[in-house]
């Protein structure tokens, strides 16, 4: 071969290169048929297109690869569909064959449908060309369509100047707008577009998605390899074809006809064994702390994360509480499959629900330590050890029936559903000892003595608490009084702390706790100031009093403490204080049988 020859082979071989296309870009869809698991958007726009109602503004929204700028330019071929040999009926959906504009505009190179990266373009200045060139009509197409892509990157001063404009845009003037940030889009924007969240893609469709591909590239890769691409895609089509991408070139590179196996495609993402997994879940649940850490050691030697193995974890976790609470029909869904679905409802049977629930928050605390934690493995590690060891503990229920029976005055045996170290996840009978969770108040001391609620108002006169005494007789209903304990409402203008602070206070001045009950239900006896009023207002002097005097109200009323001494008949001044209410009135009621016996 001369050099020639060969310098035209080297060509050949860059050129064949350079020619490759990744996955996501080779297998992007070019009509609304190919799009997957955007079916509600989709009628929308057919529904729209058929009724000629077609929005002059749309924005995207959803997280990476769910297909926003694909969805974009797809929309403006349909905007500016025109068939292949010049018929042109109007905005299609329908576009199974490719139109004298789809080639040009889905290779983004159209005179009329304009992409901006508002990313690398994000000021005013930028914002301002587009607005001049909005007034010019378009040049080959329909529609003069501008597609901005992460359009929240722009400026405020960039949103402020375009809202004009999007609001009454010409009629020839199309925006589609796409985003992974929706919340930092002003609201004036949002409200002059029409809005579509892109969902992330359900991993059994981009399962089914993935492995239509992978046939297409006649490669054969395992269901569950597929599964496992699908489940580290997180819903991105685009990061699901990306990884099955890597696969088929680990495979290309092992030369061999043989399917890509799952084995192959866990080494590569880095995720532990299934069979491991669910040996290291049995141990946590049977309680076998060694067991449990010489799994994730294992697990971890051979490149599995840690993070990957609690998240493995939750899914099983997650797996069998959906058979716990839905039945064994649940097994065949989810990361188990038909493969683990047999074991999935023994072990399913052989918990309680409390326990799962448990487990579950155990090791989402657990995931989320080990993610910011200085040293992942360590953190993992810990996160099982406190799985283990709470396998030990009982359940919510197991210690409310150990109460009960503890109170009727029986064993204080308790069933521990998770197992112990040395047993299987069956209930096995430890001892434990029961504390009481609602002791009774402790009787209050003999000194001071409180048989009814006016001794508490009493005490709290004597213990100079003037407003917690007004608020006493004024607020509070009580329904049922007993030394310790004390059930009451409190009047709609009562202080919202009041119940609070007389627990306080008679601990306090009693030593003893009290525990006070709040009821809102209309009940009660009548609060004590009230009770005087009533009693004082149905006194045949008072009702006399009022009968001589129509119109006249009663503005306050005084108790009299003090005795009343009778008033010496010279005019001798008496030492009177003029701050003693009782001495005042005593000497006003002094004063009134004066003036009746002279009468």
């Amino acid at each position: 071969m001369t050099e020639s020859d060969k310098s035209i082979e080297t060509a050949k071989d860059g050129a064949k290169a350079a020619a490759y296309q990744v996955l996501a870009r080779k297998y992007r869809p070019q009509n609304f048929d190919d799009l997957i698991g955007h079916g509600p958007m989709v009628k929308t726009l057919q529904n729209a297109f058929a009724s000629d109602r077609i929005a002059h503004a749309y924005i995207l929204t959803g997280v990476r690869g769910v297909g926003k700028t694909t969805t974009a330019r797809i929309l403006a071929r349909a905007l500016n569909y025109v068939g292949p040999d010049g018929e042109d009926n109007g905005p299609q959906i329908e576009m199974s064959v490719e139109g004298r504009h789809c080639k040009a505009i889905a290779e983004s190179r159209h005179p009329d449908v304009l992409e901006m990266d508002a990313a690398s373009r994000t000021g005013v200045g930028d914002i301002r060309e587009l607005i001049e060139g909005v007034r010019y009509a378009p040049v080959e197409a329909r529609y003069k369509v501008y597609i901005i892509d992460e359009v929240h990157m722009l400026s405020t001063a960039a949103f402020n100047a375009l809202l004009k404009t999007l609001e009454e845009p010409p009629a020839h003037v199309k925006f589609i707008f796409a985003t992974t940030e929706i919340r930092k889009l002003p609201v004036t924007v949002l409200s002059r577009c029409q809005r579509f969240d892109l969902r992330r893609i359900d991993p059994d469709v981009l399962t089914d998605h993935l492995g239509s591909i992978a046939e297409k590239e006649n490669v054969k890769i395992d269901r569950d390899g597929l599964w496992m691409i699908a489940r580290a895609a997180e819903g991105s089509v685009r990061d699901g074809l990306s990884i099955l991408d890597q696969a088929i070139v680990q495979h290309a590179a092992q030369k061999t006809d043989d399917a890509v196996s799952a084995e192959m495609i866990r080494d590569m993402l880095g995720l532990a064994d299934r069979s491991s997994v669910w040996a290291l879940l049995d141990a946590c649940f049977k309680g076998d702390a060694k067991g449990a850490l010489e799994n994730f050691r294992a697990q971890y030697d051979a490149g599995a994360e840690p993070s990957a193995i609690l998240r493995d974890l939750l899914d099983l976790t997650h797996l069998l509480t959906r058979i716990k609470a839905a039945g064994p029909a649940a097994a065949s869904h989810g990361p188990a499959g038909e493969a683990d679905a047999e074991r999935a409802k023994t072990m399913a049977d052989a918990l309680e629900m409390n326990a799962l629930t448990r487990a579950w928050s155990l090791l989402m605390k657990g995931l989320g330590e080990t993610q910011i934690a200085p040293d992942a493995a360590a953190s993992a590690e810990m996160a099982l050890i406190r799985l283990t060891f709470a396998a030990d503990l009982p359940t919510p229920d197991e210690a409310l029936r150990a109460l009960k029976k503890n109170s009727l005055g029986g064993a204080t045996g308790s069933q521990n559903a998770g197992g112990g170290p040395n047993g299987g996840p069956q209930a096995s009978q430890q001892s434990a000892q029961v504390y009481d969770l609602h002791p009774a108040p402790k009787p209050v001391s003999s000194s001071p003595q409180i048989k009814t609620f006016k001794d508490v108002i009493r005490l709290a006169g004597e213990k100079r608490d003037a407003v917690l005494r007004v608020e006493l007789e004024s607020y509070i209903h009580i329904v049922s009084f007993a030394v310790g304990r004390i059930e009451l409402r409190l009047h709609d203008d009562a202080p919202p702390d009041l119940a609070n602070r007389l627990a306080l206070r008679l601990k306090e001045w009693t030593k003893s706790q009290w525990v006070i009950s709040v009821t809102n239900e209309e009940q009660g006896e009548e609060t004590v100031r009230g009770a005087r009023e009533r009693e004082v207002m149905e006194h045949p002097m008072v009702m006399h009093a009022m009968e001589l005097f129509p119109g006249a109200e009663v503005t306050s009323i005084r108790e009299v403490e003090a005795a009343i001494a009778p008033v010496p008949d010279d005019d001798e001044d008496m030492p009177i204080d003029p701050d003693d209410d009782a001495v005042a009135a005593a000497m006003s009621a002094n004063k009134q049988r004066q003036e009746t016996g002279k009468a």
